[in-house]
């Protein structure tokens, strides 16, 4: 037999949406976080809203890996900008991203956590199935960020592609945590 105690009037209203128990964040979830202010989408676009999670935009600022055959130490200090150049696209222009190479971008939106809420950052399936990898490494998002996110992107497919800022490129799921945390670690005001 399965017993089930009856809901608090608390966690039943909408308002008490984003205290409710549940390791992803429902559509309902997220809205009422955005309400509650422990989500901050800049600039929130309702419609990017999905079932569980919120698309995100590519932004026109992209760093590219300049070309060389030195040895990178792979180390805590390694800077990626001593490696990579940094291309601010104008109006009407893309960003070709060659097969087999990798290139940096980064999110229109900031995203503004509180720290009961952390996330994942994913491509979306209609890019993957193009062969782009939108964020091959690194997808955890810390509680109490404010940052827009930067991506890393590959290119795995055997054609060119090209990359459109306004593109809704990938996809953030909200996850609530157990306790409360807010990352203060070197990529909290991430750019590119």
């Amino acid at each position: 037999f399965f017993f089930s105690s009856p809901m608090s009037a608390a966690a039943e209203s909408s308002s008490a949406l984003c205290s409710t128990s549940g390791a992803v964040l429902s559509k309902d979830e997220i809205l009422a976080c955005i309400e509650s202010g422990d989500i901050k989408i800049t600039p929130f676009d309702p419609s990017a809203v999905s079932c569980a999670s919120i698309d995100l935009t590519l932004s026109n600022n992209f760093r590219y890996y300049k070309p060389g055959l030195e040895v990178l130490d792979i180390k805590e200090d390694t800077n990626y900008e001593t490696i990579t150049e940094k291309q601010i696209l104008k109006d009407g222009e893309s960003f070709l991203l060659l097969p087999g190479c990798a290139c940096l971008g980064i999110t229109e939106e900031t995203v503004e956590l509180s720290p009961k809420l952390c996330g994942l950052l994913e491509g979306r399936s209609r890019f993957a199935r193009l062969g782009l990898f939108v964020h091959i490494t690194a997808g955890f998002m810390n509680p109490g960020i404010k940052n827009r996110q930067v991506l890393e992107i590959y290119n795995a497919s055997s054609h060119p592609l090209a990359l459109w800022p306004g593109t809704k490129i990938c996809q953030f799921i909200f996850l609530k945590m157990s306790g409360t945390a807010t990352y203060e670690g070197k990529f909290c005001d991430q750019s590119l």
